[in-house]
């Protein structure tokens, strides 16, 4: 515990003293892996009460809590006011899938947008577009804050864009504030807002060198500065690849995790498969979460 002095006492009186909690480093839970589902679709996961949903580049999958398929749809992007061809992380909230998207090419992005489609059809509701002053250049997952009734977003492009966490207004889409992270991990690929703290999955770790993903938690205690901190590396993989998206399943206490193995990724792009692989495969890793 750190100890404070206060200031102004009585003369020959020992002032009070104030106990103020250190910053939250250590990792909040400890993550057993359960099993392991095989989906369609290399981008993002959400999870609700009574489904699981996955994000491909360009497509949306709804799935039972078995894995087994209940519904796709190829062509999600069709009918988006602004054209869009890439789908990042998702989230779902209220019978609705949140979903940022853009026009992605060669590790850049534009023409950002945030789209609502219906968790049970999939269709397409509504949509907000980002705001340009934010300075966000690319969006890499999505997520709803349920304790403020906002949205979250993260951008995979490094630089100022990176290095920052993008908040919206859940039911009018104005552009709130952005929040800078004091050590920004590398390549953010998920986000997930969890008991008060922002969950992000970058793909910093090299695959051609074996080296494993990582998740960190964010802590939003200054307004506009989140710490960061490590919250597990993911050494349970059956090989290393791409790392995606995540969600947190409050009816039974899981962490879900998206990732992909068997295709080289160069500048956010597949590349070319890995010896021994004839077609990438995407897996949701599913946690059992208990206290440290």
């Amino acid at each position: 515990m750190f100890t404070l002095l206060l200031l102004g006492c009585l003369p020959g009186k020992t002032p009070p003293t104030l106990q103020v909690p250190p910053p939250e480093i250590s990792p909040r839970s400890i993550y057993t892996l359960v099993d392991v589902i095989e989906v369609d679709g290399r981008q993002g996961v959400a999870v609700d009460e009574n489904a699981i949903y996955i994000s491909g580049s360009k497509t949306l999958s709804k799935y039972t809590k078995r894995g087994e398929l209940l519904l796709q749809l190829a062509t999600p992007l069709e009918n988006y006011p602004v054209a869009a061809n890439h789908i990042g992380d998702i989230d779902v909230y209220n019978g609705e899938l949140y979903l940022g998207v853009e026009w992605f090419v060669d590790g850049q992005g534009k023409d950002i947008q945030i789209t609502i489609h219906d968790a049970d059809t999939l269709a397409l509701k509504r949509s907000f577009p980002f705001a340009p002053s934010s300075g966000q250049k690319e969006v890499s997952g999505i997520a709803v804050d349920r304790e403020h009734q906002t949205v979250w977003m993260a951008s995979w492009v490094g630089g100022d864009s990176g290095r920052h966490l993008y908040e919206y207004d859940l039911q009018t889409g104005k552009y709130l504030r952005k929040v800078a992270m004091d050590k920004p991990p590398q390549w953010i690929q998920g986000i997930f807002y969890h008991q008060g703290a922002l969950y992000l999955t970058a793909d910093d770790g090299d695959a051609e060198k074996g080296e494993f993903d990582n998740l960190y938690r964010v802590s939003l205690q200054p307004e506009t500065l989140g710490m960061v901190s490590l919250e597990k590396q993911f050494t349970e993989v059956k090989r290393v690849g791409e790392i995606e998206g995540l969600a947190f399943d409050p009816s039974n206490n899981l962490l879900y995790v998206h990732f992909n193995r068997g295709k080289r990724i160069i500048h956010g792009m597949p590349k070319g498969l890995y010896p021994g692989y004839d077609k990438e495969i995407h897996e949701v890793y599913r946690y059992k979460i208990t206290p440290p």
